[in-house]
């Protein structure tokens, strides 16, 4: 199937009542694993490219990844840049087969953040490329604090710069290990009564699952961002590979059983928030 866009994807599911599954890919095993059970469920996915991911890989190489990887799927796959900081890191991905951008101006004045994001939106829908803004700061465990999102910043943001969906800070928080954040559904509907666009939440692993469920269904919030419960199966995989038998060295047969692991976890997270 053609790699579709956040345009294609996100707003059926803010009006219908669930979400896409937002997967933060870190290399060919972990993102095969998200194809596979993407195809499995019969529901879209978002590969997404973080910088963590784009430092290891090349963009160019990872677009032509994702795009083969899409290519070989029969359900919608978006192939997302995610936390691009600036213009250059998102023009990179639009060039290199990438069908969706983040730009990530959370750190910026609103009306700075505004402007770029335009900017962005502008060289993007240009090229049929769609694009995710953020307006408040999504902080990270044991990093950052984070910072609400203001629903009036919210309002002008989705009125002014064109963007296809907003990440949004309501409790939840990058890299946490445990399912303990405490959403602050107020704010989220004061956000949702001030804008538009689908919504997106950052740092889903630490909301829990009937949290996401209830939140999909009730919400507008149409993209939840996975990676670190998605990151500890793939370790726990590999550390018991490695140990299973100390003769294998050959990096193939290590990481192979990576692919099932995080499968299975992924199709449990799709399923959680997708289509009732």
């Amino acid at each position: 199937m053609t790699a579709a866009t956040l345009s294609d994807v996100l707003p059926a599911a803010a009006q219908d009542g669930y979400a896409i599954a937002g997967l933060v890919v870190l290399g060919w095993e972990d993102a095969l694993a998200y194809v596979q059970a993407g195809v499995e469920t019969g529901l879209p996915i978002i590969l997404q490219a973080g910088p963590g991911c784009r430092k290891h890989t090349p963009v160019p190489v990872l677009g032509k990844m994702f795009r083969h990887l899409a290519d070989q799927a029969d359900v919608p796959v978006v192939c997302h840049i995610d936390h691009g900081y600036s213009i250059d890191e998102c023009v990179e991905g639009i060039e290199h087969g990438f069908t969706s951008v983040m730009f990530d101006g959370s750190k910026l004045p609103i009306s700075q953040n505004i402007d770029t994001t335009a900017a962005i939106v502008e060289k993007a829908h240009d090229a049929g490329v769609s694009v995710e803004g953020e307006v408040g700061f999504v902080g990270y465990a044991q990093g950052a604090s984070s910072a609400a999102t203001d629903p009036g910043e919210a309002e002008r943001f989705d009125r002014e710069a064109g963007a296809d969906a907003l990440a949004v800070s309501i409790g939840n928080t990058h890299l946490q290990t445990d399912k303990s954040a405490v959403i602050d559904f107020s704010r989220l509907r004061e956000i949702e009564a001030a804008t538009s666009i689908p919504l997106v939440l950052h740092g889903a692993s630490g909301i829990p699952g009937e949290l996401r469920r209830e939140i999909a269904s009730t919400s507008r919030v149409a993209k939840f961002n996975v990676g670190t419960e998605l990151r500890m199966a793939f370790g726990q995989a590999l550390r018991r590979s490695v140990n299973a038998d100390k003769a294998v060295f050959d990096r193939v047969a290590l990481l192979s059983p990576t692919v099932d692991a995080v499968k299975t976890e992924a199709v449990r997270v799709i399923r959680e928030i997708g289509r009732p």
